[in-house]
C-alpha cells in the first residue's frame, strides 16, 4: 500500500522509527492536547505506547513537505486482526467490552484504534486518506467486520446524556454483532427517552470520528465505559465492511460498486 494525494501519502509503517513516530504523534494528541494520563516512561520519551503496538499494523499518513521518513508522519491508525490478537492473547477492546459475539463471527475481523491526526493537518484530505488506507487493507485481508472503542470527551456521564441516548436508541448493533461493556465498567446508555431530546442535535454533538462510522452504517455495542486514564467515555463501534467497499471502492478504485471486487489476498502485493 503506497497511495498519494498531492503532498500526502499513506502506507503501513515499515520501520521501528516510523512506529515510534506514530507513538510520538499519539503522545502529542492524547497526552498533551487531551490530557490523557501518561506513565513516567511515556513522559520521558514523549511517546504514547502499550503492549499491543508490537503486534499491530500501523497505518500512517506522511506529509512530504516535512521530509521523507518518520519525521513526516501526520496521521495514524492502529489495526489488529485475529492472528495478531492471538499472538498478543486478546484484542485491546476486551479490556472494556465482552466481544465474544465478534470473536464467534466466522469471517475475518479487525480492531481499529489509536486514531489521531496532527493538529495542523485536521482537514478532509488526511481523513480521506486514512479511510482509503483502511479500505485497501480491508480488501487485501478480506475483513468482514471492523470494530473498536471510540471516545466521547469527558468522564461525567450526565454531561453526555443526549449523545449516549441517541446512539443507544438509533444505532444499537443487532444482537449477533453487539458487544457488551464488561459488568464492572458497564454504563447504561439509554439515559433519556427517545422523545426527550433532539436527535439531530445529539448527532451533531458526536465527535467527527464516531459520526464517520455512523455514516458508514456503523453500530454501537451495549453500554458505555468511562476511561479515566484518557479522560473519555467510550463506546464500542462495529462496522460491516461491505458498506465500506460500496462507498470507498467506488470513489477510489473507480469500480462498479454493484460488482464485488476480488478481495482474495494478493501475496505478491506488499500491504
Amino acid at each position: 500500500m503506497d497511495v498519494r494525494a498531492r503532498d500526502l501519502w499513506i502506507r503501513l509503517a515499515e520501520t521501528p522509527a516510523e512506529v515510534a513516530a506514530s507513538q510520538e504523534l499519539r503522545f502529542r494528541v492524547f497526552c498533551e492536547e487531551m490530557d490523557a494520563k501518561a506513565s513516567r516512561e511515556m513522559a520521558v520519551v514523549r511517546r504514547e505506547f502499550d503492549s499491543f503496538d508490537e503486534f499491530c499494523d500501523h497505518l500512517l499518513v506522511f506529509d512530504e513537505t516535512k521530509g521523507q521518513g518518520a519525521e513526516a508522519v501526520v496521521g495514524s491508525y492502529r489495526l489488529m486482526r485475529r492472528p495478531a490478537a492471538a499472538r498478543r492473547g486478546r484484542f485491546y477492546s476486551s479490556d472494556e467490552y465482552d466481544i465474544s459475539v465478534l470473536l464467534d463471527h466466522p469471517g475475518e475481523i479487525m480492531e481499529l484504534g489509536r486514531s489521531c491526526v496532527d493538529r495542523d493537518h485536521r482537514t478532509g484530505p488526511v481523513m480521506q486518506l486514512l479511510w482509503r488506507g483502511i479500505a485497501e487493507y480491508v480488501f487485501h485481508y478480506d475483513v468482514d467486520v471492523m470494530f473498536g472503542c471510540a471516545s466521547l470527551p469527558g468522564v461525567e456521564p450526565e454531561q453526555l446524556d443526549e449523545p449516549l441516548s441517541y446512539l443507544c436508541h438509533f444505532h444499537l448493533a443487532p444482537p449477533e454483532l453487539r458487544p457488551r461493556a464488561v459488568a464492572e465498567r458497564y454504563l447504561a446508555m439509554d439515559r433519556l427517552a427517545p422523545d426527550a431530546f433532539d436527535a439531530q442535535d445529539a448527532m451533531r454533538r458526536l465527535p467527527p470520528l464516531i459520526r464517520g462510522y455512523l455514516r458508514l452504517g456503523g453500530y454501537v455495542g451495549d453500554g458505555a465505559v468511562v476511561d479515566e486514564d484518557f479522560g473519555t467515555t467510550d463506546v464500542c463501534v462495529v462496522v460491516k465492511t461491505d458498506l465500506v467497499t460500496k462507498k470507498y471502492y467506488r470513489h477510489y478504485a473507480r469500480s462498479d460498486p454493484d460488482k464485488r471486487p476480488d478481495r482474495r489476498p494478493d501475496k505478491q502485493r506488499a500491504v
